[in-house]
């Protein structure tokens, strides 16, 4: 009991760290236009934002975005806050992921994060993955793994911190 006491409180303490650290200023590239852009820079000043990371060959992934990808006009009638994705695809991939992205009429941000740097920043191992960066600019919220449905706590989440 007392190592699972210890392991608990560890595992807060490392999550609670990492709630306050600053977002890093990994290079990332823009799906769309192909430009880098430091990731601490893809997030509005005072807004919640919800970030997807992805990839591909990741079913769950594909599934989680899309369906947050439908509910996002309601969602925004219900509070203020901004979506993007992070896909983890290598660099030879970005042909299949940009014509991903347009062919599923994702009108979000979508970035490419090509030799995993943001993800070591981050310190996650796998998508999906998801964080809500708070109006701050910390990470507030973190998830690893999809399951259906799981976007409406993601989305209760979001909607606590809109309100803050």
């Amino acid at each position: 009991m007392k190592k699972l006491s210890t392991l608990a409180l560890c595992l807060f303490a490392s999550a609670t760290l990492f709630a306050q650290a600053e977002l890093p200023n990994t290079q990332i590239k823009d799906i769309n236009s192909g430009k880098k852009i430091a990731f601490n820079q893809t997030f509005e000043k005072g807004k919640v934002t919800v970030v997807s990371f992805w990839a591909t060959w990741c079913v769950p992934c594909k599934k989680e975005i899309n369906n947050i990808r439908k509910k996002l006009p309601d969602w925004k009638k219900e509070a203020d806050f901004n979506y993007m994705t992070v896909t983890i695809d290598e660099s030879r991939a970005e042909g299949i992921v940009r014509s991903w992205v347009k062919s599923q009429g994702w009108e979000f941000p979508s970035y490419q994060d090509a030799n995993s740097d943001l993800k070591r920043s981050l310190n996650f191992q796998n998508v999906s993955y998801t964080i809500i960066v708070d109006k701050n600019g910390k990470v507030a919220w973190m998830h690893t793994g999809y399951e259906e449905g799981g976007e409406n706590e993601l989305f209760a989440k979001v909607k606590e911190l809109a309100a803050q």
